[in-house]
């Protein structure tokens, strides 16, 4: 399902003190269908708010919403309430019945929908089989990780099989190992179920782990937006750029499997006035050297590190380049004619 969002505002009244609450500001976006589109942002930005909108638990002050197509942010009543159960939420902190077992959770969206009980046995099994928790339909709630519990709470988000499911903070509440096999497993459900993902997050880690294209969220407007690879490798926004130099990349043992992030290795504090993006296949060539036989420039590297996306690799590189100033434009223009994003800090 494609979700268009035209001009969104949304203001909360504040008071004689703190003032009214700008929470979100002429946001338009385009959210492709069958995609994982992530809106990223720090605390305070508008996420929450955005993410409320767009799944019709709040209206709107101004500005529209379009399901396929289809304006529904003036849906009321029963249209509204059909519409909404064809969307599936996932919160950070689970929202789970303690009184019901992990089964019983994923059953209740059904039946508050009247479906057959038998056909809610059925299903519901369906659904621990697909987060692999064949075995853990009676477990009760308080036996669960927190692992489990979200699994569990994907799975009730997908009892009525919605076609677009929102993910509020997902993942925060995981430690990192477990917060990769929730987003590989988000990434299996939606490839085989063919759902559009909406990602709400503060951790750029999910955006590049887990997301097709993503939104740049800052005091509520949008500031950026486009493919994951792209706003790796180009990032225009400050506010990215920040949430990029702080990314920790992977890292992983001698057998290749990834157990933990570190920061961006860095040798030298001070310098670095070139950043430097090479993206796919570039990150494993010899650019640099090219260069500098090519031109008569040294370079001396700063920092560097190299993040795994879904689908590529984009790695980050801090240099500083010794030359006149001619050599050093020509070697510019050939980093660039080679591939390689460029950007010029401000020292």
């Amino acid at each position: 399902m494609q979700i268009k969002l035209e001009g969104l505002e949304r203001t909360y009244t504040g008071t004689a003190s703190a003032g009214d609450v700008h929470a979100v500001q002429q946001v338009s976006l385009l959210i492709p269908s069958n995609t994982i589109f992530g809106i990223i942002g720090k605390s305070g930005a508008g996420k929450s708010t955005l993410v409320r909108l767009i799944s019709l638990l709040e209206k709107p002050d101004a500005g529209s919403i379009f399901y396929d197509g289809e304006r529904v942010d003036n849906l009321t009543g029963q249209k509204l309430i059909q519409r909404r159960r064809r969307a599936g939420m996932i919160f950070q902190n689970f929202n789970l019945f303690s009184s019901r077992t992990a089964g019983r959770n994923i059953a209740y969206p059904m039946e508050i929908c009247g479906m057959p009980k038998a056909r809610i046995q059925e299903r519901t099994q369906e659904l621990l089989e697909l987060v692999g928790l064949a075995d853990r339909g009676d477990a009760p709630v308080s036996t669960l990780s927190g692992g489990q519990k979200q699994r569990v709470a994907i799975a009730r988000a997908l009892a009525n099989n919605p076609d677009v499911l929102f993910c509020d903070e997902a993942t925060s509440a995981l430690d990192p190992q477990t917060t990769r096999a929730i987003l590989e497993l988000i990434r299996q459900i939606q490839k085989k179920m063919q759902l559009t993902v909406v990602m709400i997050t503060h951790q750029m880690e999910v955006v590049r782990d887990a997301c097709d294209e993503v939104a740049v969220l800052d005091a509520g407007r949008v500031v950026e937006q486009g493919p994951v690879s792209q706003i790796f490798s180009a990032p225009q926004a400050a506010v990215t750029r920040d949430f990029i130099s702080n990314l920790a990349p992977m890292t992983a043992d001698d057998d290749g499997t990834v157990t933990h992030r570190q920061g961006m290795v860095r040798w030298s504090a001070e310098g670095g006035r070139y950043i430097l993006h090479f993206i796919g296949s570039m990150t494993g060539e010899p650019v640099l050297s090219n260069m500098a036989k090519r031109f008569d420039v040294s370079f001396n590297i700063r920092a560097g590190g190299i993040q795994l996306l879904p689908e590529q690799q984009v790695g980050t590189m801090i240099i500083d380049i010794a030359g006149d100033e001619a050599e050093t434009a020509n070697a510019l223009a050939y980093l660039r004619s080679q591939g390689v994003a460029v950007e010029e800090t401000k020292q």
